[in-house]
């Protein structure tokens, strides 16, 4: 394999370190040796005295990273081997990881931001943004929930936006990811290359955070679009507040202020579209994740990864669009009204914060 056609890029210049997800034809989607790859670069730039910023970045212009290789996941379940839940695992301890690093690291996030590519983004200290960002947990969509620590980053949002985002998988573009706290900094996109110049050419004498955020601040641009979600703000705190995804569904029927009227009969459209199971199970983990700790959140999640292949709806979500492409997933429930509490209550059974659930990484 060529330098090029590697997964992951990486690269020392002026004393910092460049991860690239190279995989620009399935939009950077990771993969177990990529994750791998990650967190073995990310282990020695930590140690290294003379490494004093990373920036972590996706080939081509469409996208940052669109996920994880969901297709990877479903073959390897259907073959009955474990290197689905290996994946997983080994992800959230990256993702856990990069939370607490040691050192400043900045995610230039161009283009699709999405499920995997949001666990990286959120973990970083530093996320930058351009106009072509389109950022968003998009799970629902497939039968599945937020994961990668999306049970800690979104129920942290103001208000009820986190949830609104991960029940309806909604994506959400540049001047809703700086009002949400989902981004940091934009930057024109033609700024990227005097942004590299820039970290090229930085005197790292003092504080590499502060020399970042002076930077970063320099080349960002005053020109963005008023919020999407802080004009829809009122409405999304009232109905994603109600008690379960059926109370939400009416509230937003029962919308009648004009300001909102049309917003709420899309949004009903979208979650009639959604996995029932899979949007209960997410109110729940969202819930629950806002009064727990990072890790408990992460071992949240993988509790739920260890019954949701075989009891959830991501196999048949994926067979809907990746495998047979019909687009007609066969949902299980088919509706919410045959959901039953007992039914998305059980996920978490067994569960205890904080009971020392290991997270296996590389």
């Amino acid at each position: 394999m060529s330098g090029n056609e590697a997964p992951i890029l990486a690269s020392v210049r002026n004393r910092v370190g460049h991860l690239v997800l190279n995989r620009p034809a399935g939009l950077n989607a990771l993969t177990l040796p990529m994750v791998r790859l990650l967190h073995r670069h990310l282990w020695a730039w930590e140690l290294d005295p003379e490494i004093v910023a990373v920036v972590i970045r996706g080939a081509g212009d469409k996208a940052f990273c669109a996920g994880g290789d969901i297709r990877q996941l479903y073959e390897s379940h259907a073959a009955g081997d474990n290197q689905h839940e290996l994946f997983l695992e080994e992800e959230y301890a990256l993702d856990e990881y990069l939370h607490s690093y040691a050192k400043p690291v900045l995610a230039l996030l161009d283009g699709f931001v999405l499920g995997g590519g949001m666990g990286l983004a959120q973990a970083a200290s530093l996320r930058v943004i351009t106009e072509r960002t389109r950022m968003g947990m998009p799970e629902v969509g497939i039968g599945f929930f937020p994961d990668v620590g999306g049970s800690y980053f979104l129920p942290r949002l103001p208000g009820e936006l986190g949830l609104y985002l991960g029940v309806t998988g909604q994506q959400v573009r540049a001047a809703d990811a700086l009002y949400t706290g989902l981004a940091d900094y934009c930057l024109p996109s033609e700024r990227i290359r005097d942004l590299d110049q820039a970290l090229d050419e930085l005197n790292w004498s003092y504080a590499p955070r502060e020399n970042l955020h002076q930077l970063l601040a320099g080349l960002a641009t005053e020109r963005i679009p008023g919020s999407e979600l802080k004009a829809l703000r009122p409405a999304i705190d009232r109905h994603f507040a109600q008690p379960d995804i059926g109370a939400i569904r009416q509230s937003l029927l029962d919308e009648d202020r004009p300001e909102f009227r049309d917003w709420a009969e899309e949004t009903v459209r979208v979650l009639d579209s959604r996995s029932p199971l899979a949007m209960a199970v997410t109110l729940e983990l969202l819930r629950r994740g806002r009064h727990l700790t990072l890790a408990d959140c992460f071992a949240l999640e993988l509790h739920l990864d260890y019954q949701w292949f075989d009891k959830g709806d991501l196999m048949e979500g994926i067979r809907a669009l990746i495998i047979d492409k019909d687009k007609n997933p066969r949902w299980n429930p088919p509706t919410l009204e045959e959901l039953t509490p007992q039914r998305v209550l059980s996920f978490f059974n067994g569960f205890r914060a904080a009971a020392g659930h290991p997270l296996r990484s590389a």
